[in-house]
């Protein structure tokens, strides 16, 4: 008996257009992204053509500074760049007059002599680490400070404010132009830290 209503399945057609789009789509995306990789042993260096020996002689491409502190408050004890201390071995008066901090700090209110010596010992251990990168780097603008980075090596504990500070000494300076209007001279602008120390209990 046949039923009313009933047909056979249509044959399903594979659609050729659509696959032609995606194929040529592909192509197009392969042909953008690809990456032509030059001829082996065709480098592009550059000599020193002209130079005397030491203007070729590299420099160290690594300058490490560390920085240690007291893990109760997180003042900085130690400020070291390679084997040389800047912080510990300053030396400063037993009071810390108010013209002598006025004229440093601009009158910033802090009173307890311990914060005053720590604040203007600490500014003078972060001008000697600018004139020590300086004197590594020879002048600001040499080529070879290009590759050059600084590694700070600082402990857990350690006031934020002693990293921008050394962050900055590290950086560059401000110094007066043509005009004489102040603007920043950079030194080194690769800077990086050390894997982090664990905290420590005071």
């Amino acid at each position: 008996m046949k039923i009313r209503g009933s047909r056979s399945a249509d044959k399903i057609e594979a659609q050729m257009a659509p696959m032609i789009d995606v194929v040529f789509q592909l192509l197009i995306f392969f042909m953008l992204t690809l990456k032509i990789i030059e001829p082996e042993g065709d480098f592009s260096v550059n000599m020193p053509l002209g130079q005397s020996p030491t203007d070729s002689q590299s420099i160290s491409t690594v300058i490490k500074v560390k920085m240690t502190s007291n893990p109760a408050n997180g003042w900085m004890e130690s400020l070291k760049i390679g084997e040389t201390e800047l912080f510990a071995n300053l030396a400063l008066p037993a009071e810390v007059p108010d013209e002598i901090w006025t004229k440093v700090y601009g009158g910033l209110p802090i009173d307890p002599q311990p914060m005053r010596q720590q604040h203007l010992r600490a500014q003078r251990a972060f001008e000697s680490l600018n004139n020590q990168v300086l004197g590594v780097i020879g002048a600001p603008g040499n080529p070879l400070a290009d590759e050059q980075e600084v590694e700070i090596d600082a402990d857990y504990e350690l006031n934020a404010q002693y990293l921008i500070n050394a962050i900055g000494a590290c950086r560059g300076a401000m110094r007066p132009d043509t005009d004489g209007k102040l603007r920043m001279v950079d030194y080194i602008k690769k800077i990086k830290f050390s894997p982090p120390h664990a905290k420590r209990t005071p």
